[in-house]
């Protein structure tokens, strides 16, 4: 696992404070150290369904916030690499701020244009320059707290937008907040992906509608950077002692690892 890298970004801003944003700099200087690694950018399909060689990045981005397409993408550019765009469907397009627990305190506030989503013609752009577009759901719920009908409107119900807004095939889903569970993850496989992501490892590793990625946020300099992405410490996180670590973590009140 530690040869294929899949890093998991939200915004991209040099004033939002938020811990999912990140400084365009800190961004760039984070690809740059990839690229020096030797890694190849490839979309998240492709890094998890066939990674074409030894080392590569699939870079992602959660929300579709619009500053991925106007501070991330032109350095992604100049490095050459792809990236992937998990967006939530119900509200791609609709010129208003996304608004779900996590980010509403970001409302009515000098950063609400932060959480303003592209809208399906800039993911379109995207897509022609070898972006990969997948689903986010359609409204960002904790999918395991749904159940039948509503779990499956917002997995076949998002896929299916996708796919008719942007004339292709979706095949890829990353779970809001990361949640999920064996139950959700075969949902997803009822509703036509093949390929899924949370955030911190869940379940087995190498299921491709369970795979882990690197979250990167605004607290992580340089230093830390390099550790999250070290090959060492991807083979830990994706160790079983690395889930009864966290676990032991949680039950004594622990902050989460991430």
């Amino acid at each position: 696992m530690g040869d294929v890298l899949i890093l998991c970004y939200h915004g991209v801003s040099q004033t939002w404070p938020a811990e999912i944003s990140v400084a365009p700099e800190a961004f760039e200087r984070q690809l740059d150290e990839v690229a020096r690694r030797g890694y190849r950018g490839v979309t998240f399909s492709e890094a998890v369904l066939s990674p074409p060689s030894r080392r590569v990045v699939a870079i992602t981005f959660d929300d579709a916030y619009r500053s991925v397409r106007e501070l991330a993408a032109p350095i992604l550019t100049r490095l050459g690499f792809p990236a992937t765009v998990f967006v939530p469907t119900g509200f791609a397009g609709h010129e208003r701020p996304v608004r779900w627990p996590g980010v509403e305190e970001w409302l009515d506030g000098p950063h609400e244009h932060e959480l303003i989503p592209m809208s399906w013609q800039e993911l379109g752009e995207l897509a022609e320059q070898g972006w990969e577009i997948g689903s986010h759901t359609r409204t960002h719920p904790r999918l395991p707290e749904l159940e039948g009908d509503a779990l499956h409107e917002e997995l076949a119900g998002s896929r299916l937008e996708c796919e008719a807004r942007m004339g292709h095939p979706c095949r890829s889903l990353a779970y809001p907040y990361g949640d999920h569970d064996a139950r959700v993850a075969a949902a997803a496989a009822s509703a036509g992906y093949v390929a899924a992501c949370g955030v911190r490892p869940a379940g087995d590793v190498r299921d491709p509608l369970r795979r882990a990625r690197v979250g990167v946020y605004r607290s992580d300099d340089t230093r830390r950077f390099r550790r999250k992405v070290s090959p060492a410490i991807q083979r830990l996180r994706a160790s079983r002692a690395w889930a009864l670590v966290r676990r032991g973590r949680a039950l004594v009140g622990g902050r989460h690892l991430r």
